[in-house]
């Protein structure tokens, strides 16, 4: 957890996680984009051209091909997003939204799981240190039970018997 001695806090860490996230979604979408050239390259070769109306090889390339090119894009504008994002300071009181990196305590076992509330591409995880780091969006489950909240509430996420209770250790 940040709070421990001699581990960084604050805006450098985040800065850093930052830099993670954009640089793990450049690699996903370089993944991505040579997947979606090799798919549309089959889409085309000569061995897929139709032999009856019943073979359907060609178009299914096709349909892959344009589906990672998708993709592709939504990733592009997320590492856009990321790019331009500005970093919100916290402290104490502050309550979590955007730009938050949130440390959490489970309430049945204790294991600590930090989050970064990011605008895009939740359920990403990066290393700091160590130490994995999800990125959540407002919109998920966890996020929307974390927006506004403050450093030492708790809160509950899920429903039936997959709920679970978060102490908010840090925010920052």
């Amino acid at each position: 957890m940040s709070g421990m001695t001699g581990a960084p806090t604050g805006q450098t860490r985040k800065q850093r996680i930052l830099d993670q996230i954009i640089q793990q979604l450049s690699r996903d979408l370089e993944l991505l984009l040579s997947a979606a050239r090799t798919a549309h390259e089959a889409s085309i070769h000569e061995d897929n051209v139709p032999e009856n109306k019943y073979d359907t090889m060609g178009l299914e390339a096709s349909y892959v091909a344009q589906g990672q090119a998708n993709r592709g894009q939504e990733i592009r504008q997320a590492v856009q997003e990321y790019r331009f994002l500005t970093l919100h300071p916290f402290d104490d009181d502050s309550p979590i939204r955007l730009t938050a990196l949130v440390t959490l305590r489970a309430g049945d076992d204790g294991t600590a799981k930090n989050v970064f509330i990011g605008p895009r591409e939740g359920g990403l995880k990066v290393m700091d240190q160590g130490e994995e780091v999800m990125v959540i969006t407002p919109a998920s489950p966890l996020g929307r039970s974390l927006i506004g909240r403050q450093q030492g509430d708790c809160i509950e996420t899920g429903s039936g018997a997959g709920i679970r209770e978060y102490e908010i250790v840090q925010v920052g």
